[in-house]
């Protein structure tokens, strides 16, 4: 079984609209990966740095507001590498 380090993550991040409201999505592909990333710790760390509610489904984590910019700095200084960190400039309507 192959474990995943934050230097190997390929992270995607996203913005979604929701009903006038934006939700930033921080996804790292399949539930497996996020929880030896310690999906939880990450979010509740984000959420704090961030000021903005959030929740975990599955593998990604969901942000409330556009914060791209700033997951991209704060993951960088949790130790993921930036080139596997990729942001989505357009917006999901759902």
């Amino acid at each position: 079984m192959q474990t995943i380090t934050k230097e190997k993550a390929l992270v995607r991040i996203r913005l979604e609209n929701r009903r006038g409201h934006y939700v930033t999505i921080v996804d790292f592909g399949n539930s497996e990966d996020a929880k030896q990333l310690g999906i939880k710790d990450m979010a509740r760390e984000l959420k704090k740095r961030l000021a903005a509610g959030g929740t975990i489904r599955d593998s990604w984590i969901e942000i409330q507001g556009d914060h791209r910019q700033k997951i991209k700095k704060l993951l960088i200084e949790m130790g993921f590498k930036e080139e596997n960190i990729l942001i989505d400039e357009g917006v999901t309507e759902t």
